[in-house]
Order: C-alpha cells, then structure tokens, then sequence
C-alpha cells in the first residue's frame, strides 16, 4: 500500500502540469525536498562527494550523461525560469495584458504614444526586432492581430459598436501609417544584400503588416485625421494640434516616399518628401514639452503572443531626442542616396558610393539598401543604364580613350573572318567574366564596415581571376589591332622599361582595380583597429609599397595612353580627318605630346606635374558651356523684385579628343592620390618605427604567439594573389625596424613586381651595422619622415585645387540628364549630354516643390539636408590633411625632442619622463578631425613642467 504523504507529492505534481490551474505561487516558493520514507527506496546523501568531485574538474570541462542531449539540458533550464520561460508568472501577474485600448485618450497621451512609436521605429532601424520595438505596443498589436482583411477592420477593437473617440481616430490613423511602413521598409531591405541579425532583424513573428492595403486609402484616413484635428483645435489647443498634425504629415510624407521609389518616379520627384520629413521634424522639435507618457500602453507580456523561440527581452528604449537625431540623419542620408542618379560618369559613380558609405555614423541598413535598389534594380544600373554601358565608359576613362575595341559598331559586323568580329566576340566575352566582379565592388560597398573589409578579401580573388582571362584576352586583341610594343621611362623611378611591351588595356584595368581592392583593405584594418600599435609601422610601409605599385602601373598605363594621343594629334595636324574640338579651336595654341617616330623608341609618360606648380582644368572637357539667362517667372519684369535665372549646359565633346583629356585628367589624379598615399604612409610608418626603437612603444607580451604568425594572419588576404607578390616576413619585418633608409625611400619593383630581392639585399646590408650607426640612422629616419611629410602636404594643396570633374567626384545637384537608351548599348563617351548646374554654383532644393506647410499657417522652404559628391570628397580630403598636419607637428616637436635625447644618450626611462606618447583609437581620431585611416600618434613634450621647477 502507498504511503498517503507520496499519494500527496504525486497529485502535486500532477497539478504544476494542470493547464487549468492558475494558482502557480508554488512555483517561486521554496520547495522542500520529496519525503523518501518508502521500504522501496534507499536514499544516499551523495552532497559531500558531488561536490568534492566537482572541484576536480578543470575550467571548461563538463560531465555529460550520453543520453541526456543539448535539446533536454536547455529545456530543464528553459521551464521554470522567469529569464527563459516567457509563460512563466510571478506572483498575482496576469498572463494577458489588461490594457483597455477603447479608453478615452487626452491629446497630451495620444502624442506621448506616437513619440514613444517614432523611438521604438528607430530602434527598429538600428537593428533591433520588431519583437523588442514596434510590437510592444498595445495598440499595434490590437490593430494588426487578428489580421484585418480590410481597412475597415484594421481596429483597435473588432466590430466597434460605437463611434470611436477623435484622439483614438487620430491614433489610429498614425499607427495605420506606421505598420505600412514598416512593411514597406521590409519588402526594400529584403530585395538588396543585408545581413540577417547583424544589419536587421527582418523577422514579423508571423503578424500581417498590412502591406494588402493600399497606400492611398491609409493617406486618406490620416489626412481625414488631420482634418479631425482641425476641428478640435479650440478644444485641445494651437500647440497640440500642430504638434499633433506635425507627426501626421511625416506619417503621410514616408509613405510617400516608399511609393515613390517603388513607383520609380522621376529623380526630382523623388527627394520632395524625404526634403519634407526633414522639415517636419524641425518645426517638431520647435514644441517639446507637450507629451505625456503612457508606459502602460506597452508591454513585453505580447512577446508571448509572438511567434518565436526567443526568450522574453525587454523593450528598447530611445530617447525622443536620439530618435529625433536618427531620423532627421535617415532623411538626410536619403536624400544624399537619391543623387546617385545624377550619373556623370563610373568613376564619379564609385567615389560617390565608396565616400558616401564612408561617412560617421554609416548610414542605416534601410538606406545601405536603398542604394542597393537605385543601383541595380532589375539588372539595370540607375534604372536606365546596361551594365555594359558603365563598363565601356570606365574603360574608356581609365585604360581604352576613344579605342577601336569599344567601338559600338563592331558588334553590326557578321562577317566571321572579319578582324572587327573577332574583336566584338572578344570584348563581349570579356564583359561577361568581368561584369559580376565589376558590380560586386558596389555591392560590396553597400555593406557595414566590418563585413566591407571581410567580403573585399573574397573580391580581390575574383579580381586575381578576371585578370588572368584578360591576360588571355588581351593577347588575342593584339593580334587583331596589329598592336606594336612599346618602351617607357617611369617618372616614379627614374627607370627604362627593359624591354618593349604591349599596353594589355584589359588586364591593366583589372590590375588597378585590384591594387585599388588591396588598398582598402589595409586602410580599413586601421579603421577598424584590427591592426596592434605595434604593427602599425610594418602594415603602413605594406600600404606604402601598395600606393606605390599602383602609381607605377598607372604610370605605365598614362604612358601607352600618351602614345596613342601623341599619334592622334600627329595623324590629325598632317591629315585634318579629325575635326578639332570646340575648345581647341577657340585657342590657337593646344600643345600636344611630341609624336613618336618609332614604336620601340622609349618616349617619356607625362610628366610629373611637382606639387607646388597650380593645375589648370583640362581644355577640351567640357568644350562649350551655353547659358541661358532671362527674367524669373516669380516677379514681373521692371519691378525691384527681379530676379534672372540662369540654366547652363555642359556639352560633352564627341571627339576622341575630349575622350583622351578625360582619360589623362583620371590617370593624373590617380597618380596623385597614390602618391600622397605612399607618402602619408611612408609618415606614418617611420613614426611607428622611431617610437618603437626609443621603446616608446612596446608591444604587450604574447605568450600563444610569434611575430611571424601574427604576419602570415595579416597577409592571409593577400595570398591567393600573384601579383603584387606578398613580401617575405624578413623583408616586411626589416622596414618595420627600419634597417637601411632606403627601405623606406626607394621603389619596390615595377608595376607587377615586388622588388623583394633588392629589399632583402638592403635589409642583409643593414643588418650588421653597430648601434652608433643604428643611433644615426634614426636621425635619417627622422630626415626622411619630414621631407615625406613635406612632399605630402604639397601635394595635397594640388588635391585641394581639383574640381568635381578633375576628382571625379560629379554628380549630385541636377537631374535632367540625358543618357543613351538601355535597349542599345552604347559607349558614353560619344553621345552623352549633360545638363547641370555649375560647379561654382550653390546647390538648392527645388523650391516649387520642396516646401511644407506647417499646420495650415506657416510656410518654409526646405533647407538643403544632404551633401553632394564632391562636397563629400572635400571633406575627405580635409581629413586627410589634417592628419598630415599632426604628422608634420609631432615630427617637428615630440618626435624630434625623443630622437635628440636619444643621440645624447639618455635611457628609455629618460626619455619616457619627457616625451609621453599615446597611440589614439580610430574613433578618437575622426572626433578630433582626422582620417581613421591614418592612426597619427599623439607624441606631446612635458618637459616644460621640470625645467620650470
């Protein structure tokens, strides 16, 4: 017979598993252990040893039973647990929320619910879930749960009998708006590449965002609602009802927006309601103080109305003030993103994405997909571009100037045994392997830092391969074009090209582009601090020999393009078949390059332009500039309010000419920006590397690890590619140290090599010196870092000077463009007009439709939120020379102060008395103003004190 006291423990135990019981306060008492006095149970106490054979088990290690699983050990601790189990309650709490969301709302609550909203929507677009934001509201879940088939239904009480109160309509209509765009934000970001959980959190929890309703019919009902606020003005107040009426309209404006980029609309109409938002929110941010805060209209206690395995989380909260911040920058950075339509040219499309995806803070996953969508939306790049129309104009810039083998009319030509077949069979092919590499660098760009750096890793691959088939390519080219070689002296190193060579136009493009690829990675390992101080000094002499490699290939490219150009001129003065440009017929002086007389015969690429001489724009490019200047249409002719508008034109020229200027204004700003960049990091790199010999910075102890370890993980990337080779560890650990001068100064190889012999004979040279000699040649260190500074500084005084066009940084302020038509794919540079606004001109938003209304009363022109591509690329390059001018101040302070104590003999300890070095985060350096790619020590002198003592 069973004992009445276990008949007790069992029918407790059976009720814990009662659905129907709700007395549950047992389950946070303290339960007593079972009774054990039966004659079948003999029971041990096993306390002491347990945990005398816990002490046994090293960290980490754990006693498993084989049968007892992953799934059974997270589900003992999931029930029961308040933290883990969301059906778990405590004491006297209900499991479903009582909010009543019929109870009458005062119009200081309703606009406390809607800013409480706006902060759960932007830490929804921060990247939390709905779970933890939008879906913690009361009404929200009312409205959406059931789900409504109508927009009759869509309600916060189902089959409403009563005629609902005015501020619950306007509540309504709000949260309607709301749920609308957050289904549309949803369907954009879920077309475009994005990263589940680390950009966004895309899941629903299986709730219907009322993306089957219209968009019109949801405007209607706020519009309705605002009108519904007009009336109540007496009642509730001006300052309520435009506060209220404020929200409404960025409601309608944002739906507005969706629409319109899913509609495609032109690129004007486009921008007016984010230009709108913008000014809604500062009329908004003019009344604060009016909300009165409903805490108890939200709750995590939905959470477990939602499907999901997640454990109940608790709401994330934003202050009105952040949200506001976030949402006014989304406008802003929208706006920005609508201007990449303003296709000027691949080059000026590339710095606008890559600068603006550049900026602190990165703009949000919505608007990183956003631009995703104006780029390639169906294949079709800026909604009226073939990909081979963009490829062909960036050849055309960058390696091909008004070249036969981009020539549309090779493809009318069917005749096999034609050389213009073969070359149209040719090129196509090429497009073909190209094309996915060429689109992904966009893509890629498009992404959050962290992973830009991690997929440009996997992208210099696909590059390394597309190389190797245009090697292929090119050579079959050549023999079609009947090509000859050629030989070329570089400007970088002063050296004559051994022998002759062809110029391979398509595998000299993929090159830059990949030197270009390899570049970013290493300044996006100092922005993202992957790299120890100590390793500063070897990874900025890699970027040094990186820039440089590139400066020497696009030297040779500038040298075969300036050959090509010199016989154009030649065969154009003695035969006059090509007709002169607008603008070189307006001159009666446009000296050319000399003609070459031979192929074989070494001639000079152009020469270097020294920093310190001004750059004048290219002639030719534009060639005609028309205006057309007339009375405004605002004002009346004769009175004292008019105003004369001016519309200016920008006639791209159609001769091989202009095409040429075009590609030698690129390649002399890729010259110069490879310069300043093998200069700043050659700065850098001999600052790291005095700090480190005069042991003012010391690399922390590493006891799991080896110097060459940590090296081969650091050029782990650059591996899979041939060329540029990757140094060996002696030679990159040899300029880390800075063993001879030279390894700084000089070259390294020609543009497809290394030169890592050389480097590694200097480095053997170098290394049995003494330490007087070691001591001297700090001071050369020292020399060369200050006159690397100074070339650099120069140099940047001439990026300062480039235009939009001359930077390739165009694109931004105007949209009447006219392009050729995507059904037949042509070059751009033979057909392309352009209609813009000019440079020296002030850009403003449209005024007959960037306006906004504010409660019926007021009336304010949109300001200007968004920034244009070469704005952005001033900026920087501003970065940029700050860094430069912190680099030059520590060389002539800190650092030469530590190098003199150092040759006077003083001792580490000295010296760290004097001279007080921090290496700064990146996130230190763009707050003080600088570039996080140039991580410039912070070397300050406190000697001052003492010697005042």
């Amino acid at each position: 017979m069973i004992p009445d006291d276990h008949n007790a423990a069992v029918q407790r135990e059976l009720l814990t598993l009662s659905i129907a019981n709700n007395d549950r306060n047992f389950l946070f008492e303290e339960r007593q252990a079972p009774s054990m006095s039966n004659p079948g149970i003999i029971a041990t106490n096993i306390t002491k040893q347990f945990l005398s054979a816990c002490k046994t088990l090293e960290t980490g290690e754990i006693v498993k039973d084989g049968y007892f699983t992953l799934f059974e050990a997270v589900g003992a601790l999931e029930i029961g647990d308040p933290k883990m189990d969301s059906g778990c309650l405590a004491p006297g709490e209900t499991l479903e929320e009582t909010y009543d969301v019929n109870r009458p709302l005062s119009a200081p609550e309703v606009l406390g619910i809607i800013d409480q909203l706006l902060c759960l929507e932007m830490a929804w677009h921060l990247g939390y879930p709905l779970a933890q934001t939008i879906l913690t509201s009361v009404y929200i879940e009312a409205l959406v749960e059931p789900a409504p088939a109508t927009l009759q239904e869509a309600d916060f009480v189902r089959n409403r009998k009563t005629p609902r109160d005015p501020m619950t309509t306007v509540l309504r209509a709000y949260c309607l708006g709301l749920v609308r765009t957050c289904a549309d934000v949803l369907e954009t970001i879920r077309d475009e590449l994005y990263y589940e959980e680390e950009d966004f959190v895309t899941n629903t929890y299986r709730r219907n965002l009322l993306d089957h309703i219209d968009r019109y019919e949801i405007r209607d009902e706020i519009l309705s609602a605002k009108h519904t606020l007009h009336e109540l003005r007496a009642e509730i107040g001006t300052d309520l009802t435009q506060a209220l009426s404020f929200r409404l309209e960025l409601r309608s404006a944002f739906l507005r927006a969706l629409e319109l980029i899913e509609d495609r609309g032109s690129p004007d109409s486009l921008q007016i309601p984010w230009y709108q938002m913008h000014s809604v929110w500062e009329a908004i941010l003019k009344l604060p103080g009016l909300a009165k805060e409903v805490p108890e209209a939200f709750s995590t206690k939905l959470q477990r109305k939602l499907a999901s395995s997640m454990p109940p989380r608790p709401i994330v909260t934003l202050s009105f003030d952040e949200a506001a911040k976030h949402f006014k920058k989304l406008c802003s950075d929208a706006i920005d993103a609508i201007k990449i339509l303003d296709y000027h040219d691949s080059q000026s499309l590339l710095n606008f994405v890559f600068h603006f995806q550049a900026q602190k803070p990165q703009p949000l996953v919505y608007i990183r997909c956003l631009l995703q969508n104006l780029l390639f939306k169906d294949m079709v790049l800026l909604d009226r571009l073939s990909i081979r129309q963009v490829m062909d104009d960036d050849l055309s810039i960058a390696v091909m100037p008004a070249h036969e083998l981009l020539d549309p009319n090779n493809d009318l030509v069917e005749a096999p045994h034609s050389a213009r077949f073969a070359i149209a069979h040719q090129m196509e092919l090429f497009r073909k392997r190209a094309a996915q590499a060429y689109i992904d660098i966009f893509r890629v760009l498009c992404q959050n830092r962290c992973r830009v750096r991690r997929m440009l890793c996997h992208l210099i691959q696909d590059w390394e391969q597309v190389q190797l088939d245009a090697e292929d390519i090119d050579q079959l080219l050549q023999i079609q074009i009947d090509e000859k070689p050629l030989a070329y002296q570089s400007q970088t190193t002063l050296t004559t090209g051994s022998e002759p060579g062809y110029s391979l136009p398509l595998s000299s493009w993929a090159y830059l582009y990949k030197l270009r690829l390899m570049e970013w990675i290493v300044q996006l390992g100092f922005e993202l601090e992957v790299y120890a101080p100590d390793e500063l000094a070897g990874m900025y002499w890699y970027l040094s020999h990186l820039a440089k490699t590139r400066a020497q290939h696009v030297e040779r490219i500038q040298a075969f393009t300036n050959h090509r150009f010199s016989e154009l001129r030649s065969s154009s003065s003695s035969s006059s078949s090509i007709p002169p440009s607008p603008s070189s017929a307006s001159s009666s002086t446009n000296p050319g390059p000399p003609p070459s007389s031979s192929y074989t015969k070494p001639i000079p690429a152009t020469p270097w332009i020294p920093p310190t001489q001004p750059y004048h724009p290219p002639r030719g490019w534009p060639v005609a500039i028309s205006s057309l200047s007339g009375p405004s249409a605002s004002s009346a002719p004769g009175t004292s309010g008019t105003t004369t508008t001016t519309t200016t034109t920008y006639h791209y020229s159609t001769t091989p000419e202009a095409s040429f200027t075009r590609s030698l204004t690129f390649l002399r700003s890729t010259i110069l920006d490879a310069a300043i960049t093998w200069e700043l990091a050659d700065t850098v790199s001999v600052i790291y590397t005095i700090l480190s010999r005069l042991g003012l910075i010391t690399p922390p102890p590493r006891p799991y690890g080896t110097d060459e370890k940590r090296y081969e993980v650091r050029m782990k990337p650059f591996r899979a590619v041939s060329l540029p080779e990757v140094p060996s560890y002696a030679t990159w650990r040899g300029h880390a140290l800075g063993v001879g001068i030279g390894g700084h100064g000089n070259g390294h190889g020609d543009g497809h090599g290394s030169g890592e012999e050389e480097e590694e004979g200097k480095e053997k040279e170098g290394a049995g010196k003494e330490e007087q000699e070691e001591e001297e040649k700090t001071v050369h260190l020292l020399r060369f870092a200050q006159q690397a500074v100074g070339q650099a500084k120069k140099a940047f005084e001439v990026l300062e000077g480039l235009g939009e066009r001359e930077a390739f940084a165009a694109g931004g302020w105007g949209f009447s463009v006219s392009l050729p038509s995507t059904a037949t794919p042509t070059p751009l540079t033979s057909t392309s007009t352009f209609t813009s606004t000019p440079p020296t001109a002030t850009p403003v938003p449209p005024t007959s439709t960037a306006t906004v209304t504010a409660g019926g009363n007021n009336t304010k022109q949109a300001q200007e939120p968004g920034k244009g591509g070469h704005k952005r690329w001033m900026e920087n390059v501003r970065r940029y020379r700050r860094s430069v001018e912190k680099a030059e101040r520590i060389l002539e302070e800190g650092i030469k102060k530590a190098v003199e104590m150092d040759a006077e003999g003083k001792t580490t300890e000295e010296i760290k008395q004097v001279i007080k070095v921090k290496v700064p985060r990146s996130e230190e350096v763009w707050e003080q103003g600088g570039h996080w790619w140039w991580i410039v020590p912070e070397v300050e002198v406190v000697e001052a004190t003492s010697g005042g003592e």
